[in-house]
């Protein structure tokens, strides 16, 4: 949106937003309202998980809203124990509240974490370890577990219970566990923070920790969960198990829908009138997320993630090697892969942009291909053509 017309629009001036606007998309496929498609690699951030428009999606949620769109969670909704219980069945968790965003998500995460250790008659332990580069939602709280300071700048003052360490630092980690801690809560691969995936053993190390001090370990699954990096969860990768998970994004395909999943033991203390929403799990959202998780769980569908990832993974690497000056690596694990850019990543997406791809910047120098996790072969050549063309003009343009 340009200057003029931001000071037009009747929207709170938060987004830098493209002066692009889609009408219609069909799998990776996005068309503006002038014509113009996109092959469209980021899915939205990581939430287009089965494209645009999925016929199987779009079906489910045209028979709910034909039937009954809200209620209350003050009665019974069928879709929400049958999600509930299909959720659990896939993970560690033994129950489910559901929510309708990430930070919702992360918010009732943190409330668990809380109200675990007060049941216990430890009310002092309300503290929370965070990572350096870590990105867990726009609330008040979860900008202060992020703890970037362009997202807390003016929002003061900071929520307190947060003690953020450097990244993947095992004797930091150590260091900052006391009396008052009560959690460690980790992305096992930042998203906003550059596509950086946790060691493995580091999470195995955080689990351990845990153990030994009476903490919970809190995942934050909302960009990488749901199936992006070839498992369902990408904490499955390492073998952990946490306590308290939240997911979102991906899980509702496009439609508004997150969750925070926990053991029976860290979710007991949350009683009834600890928590509540007034649009989570409503029958909607739960038709969408049933359809969804029945694309996930399809026999060889998440094995086919993870080959088609390790697919582009090399191709993108190819073009890393053959433009040294604009890219530097690729890194991520399966359909959650970022570009390191020789440059900021602003200008890399708006080249791509020109050349008919959409991505989105991370960290101080990262691009995300972030595809629908249905892309083709075919498609990813397209985008990796695409994306050279792009590479290949801004050499000329240097090199001019």
């Amino acid at each position: 949106m340009s200057a003029a017309s931001s000071q037009s629009s009747p929207l709170y001036a938060t987004y830098a937003r493209a002066e692009l606007a889609f009408e219609r998309g069909e799998g990776v496929w996005l068309e503006t309202t002038s014509g113009e498609r996109f092959l469209d690699l980021m899915g939205g951030i990581a939430v287009n998980a089965f494209g645009h428009a999925h016929p199987y999606l779009v079906e489910a949620l045209k028979r709910q809203a034909e039937k009954l769109w809200h209620v209350s969670n003050i009665f019974e909704i069928p879709g929400q124990v049958e999600l509930g219980r299909r959720l659990c069945e896939a993970t560690f968790a033994d129950r489910v509240f559901f929510t309708n965003s990430g930070g919702e998500a992360m918010e009732c995460a943190i409330k668990t974490v809380r109200r675990y250790h007060h049941a216990k008659g430890q009310p002092q332990r309300n503290r929370i370890i965070t990572f350096e580069g870590a990105f867990h939602g726009r609330t008040l709280a979860t900008i202060a577990a992020g703890g970037q300071a362009k997202y807390l700048e003016g929002f003061a003052p900071k929520v307190e219970g947060f003690d953020q360490i450097a990244f993947a630092d095992r004797d930091a980690l150590k260091a900052a566990i006391g009396p008052e801690t009560a959690g460690i809560l980790v992305e096992p691969i930042q998203g906003e923070g550059g596509i950086r995936p946790v060691p493995h053993e580091f999470l195995r190390f955080i689990r351990e920790l845990c153990d030994e001090h009476g903490l919970l370990m809190v995942l934050d699954e909302i960009q990488c969960g749901m199936g992006r990096t070839g498992r369902l969860f990408a904490h499955e990768w390492a073998g952990v198990t946490p306590d308290v998970m939240a997911i979102a994004k991906a899980i509702g395909g496009g439609f508004p829908l997150g969750a925070c999943l926990a053991t029976r033991e860290a979710s007991e203390a949350m009683a009834v009138g600890s928590h509540g929403s007034t649009y989570g799990g409503n029958p909607l959202a739960m038709a969408v997320g049933n359809a969804v998780l029945d694309l996930v769980l399809e026999d060889g569908f998440l094995t086919e993630v993870s080959r088609k990832g390790l697919l582009l993974k090399q191709k993108l690497a190819r073009l890393v090697d053959a433009y040294p000056d604009q890219l530097k690596d690729v890194r991520g694990e399966g359909l959650m892969l970022g570009l390191v850019c020789a440059g900021a990543p602003a200008e890399m997406v708006a080249r791509l942009r020109k050349h008919g791809v959409l991505t989105v910047g991370a960290g101080h120098n990262v691009v995300r291909v972030l595809p629908a996790l249905i892309i083709s072969e075919a498609e990813m050549d397209e985008g990796v053509n695409r994306i050279e063309a792009a590479l290949r003009a801004a050499g000329k343009s240097a090199a001019a």
